[in-house]
């Protein structure tokens, strides 16, 4: 899970870094560790798997 955390922390930096907010008036972009912090939870997000069941060959319901 920390990978996933660590991923998304440094996409979230790279994302304030280089698209950024020119304005100064973006809520998430406007701060580097703001939007790491975004990243690192959209890597958390990442991390948990997902609640979809896979189908098994011979198992028909």
């Amino acid at each position: 899970m920390g990978i996933f955390i660590l991923l998304g922390a440094i996409g979230g930096y790279a994302y304030y870094y280089y698209v950024g907010c020119k304005s100064g008036t973006c809520a998430i972009t406007n701060n580097p560790l703001i939007s790491t912090a975004y990243g690192a939870m959209i890597g958390a997000v990442w991390a948990f798997p997902s609640k979809t069941k896979s189908k098994k060959a011979g198992n028909h319901e």
